[in-house]
């Protein structure tokens, strides 16, 4: 009989450490078991928004985790590879050209977050006007970029394109280039601020997030600066059918809330511009 109770309180014992073992494992999103979300970001300004929202998101029971990427490949890639849940780094275009180039990538905007217009430097011109013939102009050799890029300089009346190819214009498609424009695109997006301290070319075309990790004020520093009409949002990028996970949905609420906003307004002042909706 004494072995039998004591199988019993054995049997007991197990039981309940089975269910406390299921609860601790859970991802109720509550102040005692928080959802856990791993977000890659690039360092500037994605990572520094994520950081002012960690603790809204703590307050609904999200623990977000930031995990800083350098370049524009490897976010997808760890996404991919399911060493992340989400990414903010990227624009539409950037990654419908992304999926274009890796079939294998499943992966869906799960919202609009910020702008980063982007903007031309040079050390030795103060405006694009003053480019003489035959300048040679630095961009990155990401080709989602180009159009966005070459927008800037037929607005400004140095080249023209052809008709109707707008925001996805490629170099081959300037049909006039009256001052002989030689544009470089070889150059990864990351090495673009390196090749404006060592004045490289006459002229650098820069991504926001690099310029501001480098010390630019795009407003004070750019020569010229891409309009806030720009389509480029940056956006939470996400594996199909993550987009209304709650976790993910919560995340892209806080982005949006107007503490974050205010926050971006003040800390970038007219750099990096919020998204609403």
């Amino acid at each position: 009989m004494r072995l039998k109770k004591w199988g019993l309180l054995l049997l007991g014992a197990l039981i309940a450490a089975a269910l406390t073992a299921c609860g601790s494992s859970s991802t109720s999103g509550d102040g005692k078991n928080p959802e856990k979300l791993t977000v890659g970001a690039s360092n500037v300004p994605h990572a520094v928004i994520l950081k002012e929202a960690v603790p809204l998101l703590k307050k609904k029971g999200i623990d977000l985790k930031i995990v800083k990427f350098q370049d524009y490949v490897l976010p997808n890639k760890a996404l991919f590879n399911k060493e992340i849940d989400a990414n903010y780094f990227q624009h539409i275009p950037y990654l419908e050209q992304q999926l274009k180039e890796n079939p294998k990538y499943k992966f869906e905007n799960a919202g609009a977050i910020h702008i980063e217009p982007m903007g031309v430097y040079s050390k030795k011109y103060k405006s694009l006007k003053e480019l003489p013939d035959g300048a040679k102009v630095i961009l990155s050799n990401s080709v989602a970029e180009h159009g966005r890029i070459l927008s800037i300089f037929e607005k400004a009346g140095l080249i023209k394109l052809k008709a109707g190819v707008g925001y996805k214009a490629q170099l081959k498609d300037i049909v006039e280039n009256p001052k002989h424009l030689k544009f470089k695109a070889d150059i990864e997006p990351a090495l673009l601020t390196k090749a404006y301290q060592y004045n490289e070319g006459d002229a650098i075309v820069i991504n926001t997030n690099y310029a501001i990790d480098a010390g630019l004020n795009p407003k004070k520093d750019s020569i010229e600066l891409e309009g806030t009409d720009s389509p480029f949002a940056n956006i939470i990028t996400v594996r199909k059918g993550d987009k209304d996970k709650k976790a993910v949905k919560t995340l892209v609420e806080v982005l949006h809330s107007k503490q974050i906003q205010s926050f971006i307004e003040k800390e970038y002042k007219g750099a990096v511009l919020p998204v609403s909706e």
